[in-house]
């Protein structure tokens, strides 16, 4: 249980850090750690992702980087779309479900090796590929039919990973962001987390009324852990060590125009 406690610290601080990654640790951690099949392991995973998604959520509400209006409509797409991954992940076999989730890890895993190409070889071209604008006066979304149906189809697919394999969707829904609109690292980050709290429900809701189970003692503590993790991971994101994180988020400004996320509003 110790280990458990651990780990999901681990997990916690990842999902402050990046506002990704948090669920593709949790799930191997209780398959391995708890001797669990992944059918078993993926609620609980997100029962602690969501915990930890909701500080971090809220954090970034309190600090006005969250831009919710894209969150909700995220959300509004996500949700029903859980339902069809848990339908699928109960029909898979097994090793299936193993497979698939092996070829996520290692989706993430390239795109963390690429992020730091990414930050050198980010150019003015970024503003060309961006669907999803931020009026840098304003702070919000400046909406059309091409940015509701980005922001849609991205919380369609993350609701369908989270409820497939029991992950948040944030290595789906921070990237996205990055490509493809102006929203700062940070704000994608806070954006991130507020999709991955109401998705994340909305499958664990709907994991609960299709009959999942969870061991009541060992989701709480494992979700408790996570929780600290995050709290941990978001106030590293001020120390010196994770500056390039703040390098991107001044790149992607200075490619996009004069947005700061400190001077936006959060719509």
């Amino acid at each position: 249980m110790a280990i458990s406690l651990i780990l999901g610290i681990l997990v916690g601080a990842v999902l402050g850090l990046t506002g990704a990654g948090g669920g593709i640790l949790a799930v191997p951690v209780l398959v391995a750690g708890m001797g669990w099949p992944m059918q078993q392991a993926a609620p609980v995973a997100l029962v602690a992702v969501v915990g930890g998604a909701v500080i971090g959520a809220l954090e970034g509400l309190r600090k006005r980087l969250v831009r919710y209006r894209a969150a909700i409509l995220m959300a509004v797409t996500g949700v029903p779309f859980t339902a069809v991954g848990l339908h699928v992940a109960q029909v898979l076999p097994q090793r299936w479900l193993m497979g698939l989730f092996g070829i996520t890890m290692l989706f993430v895993g390239v795109r963390l090796l690429m992020q730091r190409h990414e930050l050198a070889s980010m150019s003015l071209e970024v503003s060309m590929r961006t669907l999803g604008r931020v009026d840098p006066k304003t702070g919000r979304f400046q909406w059309s039919w091409g940015t509701g149906f980005l922001l849609g189809s991205i919380g369609a697919f993350a609701g369908f990973l989270t409820g497939l394999l029991g992950v948040g969707g944030g290595f789906v829904i921070v990237p996205m962001l990055r490509r493809f609109t102006n929203v700062s690292m940070h704000g994608v980050v806070a954006t991130s987390l507020m999709v991955i709290a109401l998705v994340g429900t909305g499958g664990i809701v709907v994991a609960l009324t299709n009959g999942a189970v969870m061991p009541v003692k060992a989701t709480v503590l494992f979700a408790l852990a996570t929780a600290l993790g995050m709290v941990v991971g978001r106030q590293s994101l001020k120390r010196p060590e994770f500056t390039f994180l703040h390098s991107l988020d001044r790149k992607r400004t200075f490619t996009t125009g004069s947005y700061r996320p400190e001077a936006a509003g959060h719509k």
